[in-house]
């Protein structure tokens, strides 16, 4: 991945390969990020540190953080997400014998590293540097509504947590592999860790989302694509605001609907259904255009986890008939996804 320019790549690098902390996780659900960067950053990985009580594996081999330091390891990161985002006390003699070892500490928890008195303490006795993902960089510009150079494709959902950053990374890879010139841009915690750097958007005060999605898809030669990872969705009661605020900066050329078929509601809010796809369609034009007339949908990329195989490939079948549009699940690949593919680059 091209990094991105100016402060963005200046503030938001991390160091890798990574050495990946599982915690003493017994649930694979609250270790997705480590997961997330298996899946799509295995090169970057040296290998998992657990603590006692840790069932969950990634396949990696388990290491000493010593021992991942001389595999090339530079940064530990937290690879669980856990509810409420803490930072578990039996956790603290690991991460502290990881910074001793010359490893940085990387975290996307809600809770700072710095505020865990013995994490602080061992920072400055060993030099090593505590990152949390989210933290957005320093002086994001307000939004100016250039229309920039290049090309930008936006992950856009029903609702939230059901496939925007896969859906990106795999567009982005599919891309790559044809031979386009493409960068995927991350800009959740999980996302930032695959690529290296991003902005983390929920963190960023509202005034400056758009601002901060101009930082984040530069100008870029003619041929050039952004493979934006999307985050929330217009019709969530809670995060329309980042969704809208990353749509009018990212100023998508094409955007791709994300949906879980087998979801009928927002996920955490009582009392509000899904929007149908039409709907997002419709509305993500009508509002993305505001900063480019052109956008487009390109197609739609379905969750079929909880679906058989036949019946996921009929039920797109019949989704991508009905819309006019492809319609695939970017984890099953095949002819669907090779369509979808295609459209976005027409």
């Amino acid at each position: 991945m091209n990094a991105p320019v100016g402060q963005l790549a200046d503030s938001m690098t991390l160091p890798q390969p990574y050495l990946l902390f599982l915690g003493d996780t017994t649930e694979a659900g609250f270790a997705k990020t480590a997961f997330g960067l298996v899946d799509w950053a295995r090169d970057r990985c040296v290998g998992e540190l657990a603590v006692e009580g840790c069932t969950v594996s990634t396949g990696l081999p388990r290491l000493s953080p010593a021992e991942a330091k001389a595999a090339g390891a530079r940064s530990l990161v937290i690879g669980v997400a856990n509810q409420g985002g803490v930072i578990g006390e039996s956790w603290i003699g690991a991460l502290v014998t990881a910074m001793e070892a010359g490893l940085d500490l990387v975290s996307g928890m809600h809770e700072r590293l710095a505020n865990v008195p013995a994490l602080a303490e061992a920072a400055r006795r060993t030099g090593r540097r505590l990152i949390d993902i989210r933290t957005p960089p320093a002086a994001i510009p307000i939004a100016t509504g250039r229309k920039r150079s290049g090309k930008r494709l936006l992950t856009v959902g029903t609702d939230c947590a059901l496939g925007k950053k896969y859906t990106a990374l795999a567009l982005h890879r599919a891309f790559v592999a044809k031979g386009v010139d493409a960068d995927f841009r991350a800009t959740g915690q999980t996302g930032i860790m695959i690529a290296g750097g991003g902005i983390p958007m929920d963190a960023v005060i509202s005034d400056f989302e758009a601002g901060a999605a101009e930082m984040l898809s530069p100008d870029a030669p003619d041929g050039h694509w952004d493979v934006i990872e999307g985050q929330g969705s217009l019709f969530h009661p809670a995060y329309a605001a980042v969704t809208l605020g990353l749509l009018h900066g990212s100023q998508p050329d094409v955007f791709v609907v994300c949906h879980d078929p087998a979801r009928p509601m927002i996920l955490g809010i009582d009392g509000y259904p899904l929007p149908t796809i039409e709907e997002v369609i419709d509305l993500t034009i009508r509002l993305g255009s505001r900063t480019n007339a052109a956008i487009r949908c390109g197609g739609v990329s379905f969750n079929t986890a909880r679906h058989g195989g036949e019946e996921a490939e009929a039920l797109m079948a019949a989704e991508s008939k009905r819309l006019g549009l492809p319609v695939a699940d970017p984890i099953r690949g095949g002819a669907a996804f090779d369509a979808l593919v295609t459209n976005c680059l027409a």
